[in-house]
């Protein structure tokens, strides 16, 4: 190997180690005019991370979102209260996959863009910047969700300790403009084993005491003030799910009552009476109708 070569693998190496004694770039402020949804990104190169506006957010509305009535007046109520600058908590739904989880929080920001809502979507992966994202919104007259969706956590995940501080657990106060929504199939956010029953210990009176693996898992869940809980769908909610979103694409009254045989078939098919699989059929149906493809 050449002198040359030698002196530039030293001189890499070199770089290599003060880039890493360099604090990491601060985020760029984004146009906040381009867009009421946002992403958390990171460069592939290392340049750093930003937030990169969602130029074609949904437009799903709250009524389209049908059988969740009380989730969706509990929602609706609680960011009502923080576009308004009014005490608002954190919010965990959870429950049946399909169900209109992240969707009823989408159309939460169609709700209330116009009153200066937005909506900023973080990765599990990227809960660990969560201090940045605050510190980079801080001071914003806008009101911002950081949304965290199907939000899931094995052992030992850093993120799982990163959300729990950004929830209730530094020593600096939350930003006032800055509420999490979480959605997971999840209640407690992490797998529940066999095992966490080994910790429960009885007391000399009898009352049963969580043991530590336990009282760890519920922790982070205990933190977000507001619970909101969603269920299967039964087969007639399932089927006005559909009519609604049949009458969405333009199909007739004898269209849709058509359909609902096809509809119980392609459930039956997925395994599930969801609000997703009951848009999926609708599309599909009437795709095909305008198409030519299905018996009017």
């Amino acid at each position: 190997m050449s002198q040359l070569e030698q002196f530039l693998q030293r001189a890499e190496a070199l770089l290599t180690r003060v880039e890493a004694m360099l604090p990491p770039p601060v985020p760029r402020e984004p146009d906040w005019k381009r867009s009421v949804a946002f992403r958390w990104r990171k460069r592939a190169s290392g340049g750093g991370k930003y937030l990169q506006p969602v130029l074609h957010a949904s437009t799903i509305r709250l009524e389209d979102l049908q059988h969740v009535q009380a989730q969706k007046q509990a929602i609706e109520q609680n960011t009502r209260q923080f576009v308004r600058k009014k005490p608002a908590n954190n919010v965990l739904l959870t429950g049946a996959r399909g169900t209109g989880k992240s969707s009823l929080i989408k159309a939460c920001l169609n709700q209330f863009a116009d009153d200066g809502l937005r909506l900023i979507e973080v990765d599990k992966a990227d809960l660990a910047d969560l201090p940045d994202i605050v510190d980079l919104l801080a001071g914003r007259p806008e009101r911002f969700v950081i949304f965290c969706d199907d939000l899931s956590f094995e052992e030992g995940e850093a993120g799982y300790k990163a959300l729990k501080v950004a929830l209730d657990g530094s020593i600096a106060a939350q930003s006032d403009n800055v509420l999490i929504y979480a959605t997971s199939n999840r209640r407690h956010l992490m797998p529940e084993k066999m095992s966490d029953n080994a910790g429960y210990t009885h007391g000399d009176d009898g009352d049963l005491h969580p043991g530590e693996t336990v009282e760890e898992k519920i922790s982070l869940s205990e933190r977000f003030g507001l619970w909101v809980s969603f269920y299967s769908f039964k087969q007639d909610d399932y089927l006005d799910i559909v009519a609604h979103w049949l009458a969405s694409f333009g199909c007739s009254t004898p269209q849709i009552e058509a359909a609902r045989a096809d509809a119980l078939r392609w459930a039956l098919q997925r395994g599930s009476r969801s609000g997703r699989v009951a848009w999926q059929f609708a599309k599909d149906y009437a795709g095909k109708l305008a198409d030519g493809q299905a018996d009017d």
